[in-house]
């Protein structure tokens, strides 16, 4: 018999640990090859650890709720085959790959940190990709303990030493640096008052996706500076137009025809009529996005909100946007997300109208620079401009909000960009085939 480290894989770019939710096999039970073993968290989504071979758990190395690292043994499985039981079989897992276009921010490539002479005790965690920056900017130890960390656990993340690195010259060192890459540091926020629970009420702690939500959501308030434009849309063509199709789409492909990729192919249009939209900040640069990545914000039955993303939207023709959509929504649902799912928008859109909303003030998603609320579709009076006249005619009329980062998109770009978008759904074609 010999032994089998099951090692935690690469998921993605840019995630370099997870945290253990649960394992589903215990000590001693035997596994095939392809079962999932063990359900994980990162701060993208959940997911399954499944076995790349047969055999008995003997050892599992990483508990429930404790973190490890991609590369790391989670637990040891006896497997068929020569040797004693000491021999061990390891797999070869790549590590995940460092955010490049956030490493833009530091003066000099990284090069390898065998070179380095910096050692870190054992009383400070730090990630690998972490460690690698620390190491290759002589960062030290008390250098680090000083840096305010973001992370799960007050742990120090990529962002938090990226900022640091990119202050560095600029404050003493032991000044916290901001929790964001690349990114003017927020002003500090007063500590949020403590409230007493009184007779009767009900204390519901935050669970693990609420909790990141919330800090996501405060971070990006403090980075971006929000502006909140808004248009009322008359969409009467496309309610007529997706009325006419979903019938023979549903029949044709086995796919619900909804309105979301139709909003979609609009949204794309107007990014690439206005591509400073689609754009990133690193610092005082101005990341201009080659790719068109469209997150689809998505309400989860637990009442949480995740945001799958349809990668390179401008390729896809509708009957391609409506399958990815139909794909990521039943996935995102259903629990069946992958880390590189969620990752790489590059522009958001949010359905407010799904809930019956006519309108929201969206908050824009880090490191993005807009998004789009679209609100319900409502019939309404309107007044009609005719060859004989004005007339008023029950419509199907839509508002949409677009909120974008002041930093970087002026009122007439985030204006006339919303514009667009609104033109498109306007004088959508009744003979737009899909």
């Amino acid at each position: 018999m010999a032994e089998y480290k099951l090692l935690l894989p690469s998921m993605g770019e840019g995630v370099m640990e997870a945290t253990i939710i649960t394992w589903l096999f215990n000590e001693g039970d035997n596994v095939k090859e392809d079962d999932s073993v063990v359900e994980i968290a990162t701060d993208k989504v959940d997911s399954d650890v499944p076995t790349p071979v047969s055999g008995k758990i003997v050892k599992i190395l990483k508990q429930k709720d404790e973190v490890a690292k991609v590369g790391e043994a989670i637990a040891i499985l006896e497997i068929e085959g020569e040797g004693s039981a000491s021999e061990e079989v390891t797999s070869e897992t790549p590590a995940a790959a460092p955010d490049t276009e956030t490493l833009t921010t530091i003066e000099q490539p990284l090069q390898t940190v065998a070179a380095s002479n910096v050692e870190f005790s054992g009383d400070l965690y730090l990630s690998p990709l972490v460690k690698s920056i620390a190491q290759q900017e002589n960062i030290s130890e008390a250098e680090l303990k000083s840096i305010k960390g973001s992370g799960l656990e007050g742990r120090i993340t990529k962002e938090d030493i990226l900022a640091y690195v990119a202050n560095r010259g600029n404050q003493p060192a032991q000044t916290a640096a901001a929790p964001v890459a690349s990114s003017p540091k927020p002003a500090v926020s007063a500590p949020a008052a403590t409230i007493t629970a009184a007779a009767g009420d009900e204390i519901i702690p935050m669970d693990r996706m609420r909790k990141i939500i919330a800090e996501n959501m405060v971070k990006a308030k403090q980075i971006a500076p929000h502006v909140t434009s808004f248009i009322e849309t008359d969409v009467t063509n496309v309610v007529k137009w997706r009325n006419k199709n979903k019938a023979v789409f549903e029949k044709r492909e086995g796919e619900k025809l909804t309105f979301m990729p139709i909003f979609v192919k609009a949204v794309v249009k107007a990014i690439q009529d206005f591509p400073m939209i689609n754009v990133s900040i690193s610092g005082e640069n101005i990341i201009k996005k080659k790719n068109i990545n469209i997150g689809m914000a998505t309400a989860l039955p637990d009442g949480n909100l995740i945001v799958p993303v349809i990668k390179n939207a401008d390729q896809l023709s509708l009957s391609g946007l409506a399958k990815a959509i139909n794909d990521l929504a039943y996935r995102a649902r259903n629990k069946k997300l992958r880390p590189e799912d969620t990752q790489g928008a590059t522009y958001t859109i949010s359905n407010v109208g799904s809930f019956g909303n006519l309108m929201g003030t969206p908050i824009i998603p880090q490191p993005q620079v807009a998004i789009l609320a679209i609100g319900a579709i409502v019939k309404k009076p309107a007044v009609l401009e005719t060859a004989d006249g004005d007339v008023i005619a029950i419509r199907n009329l839509m508002f949409m909000s677009h909120s974008y980062d002041h930093r970087v998109v002026d009122g007439s770009l985030g204006g006339m960009m919303l514009k667009h978008v609104h033109d498109y759904l306007e004088n959508w074609d009744l003979n737009t085939e899909i």
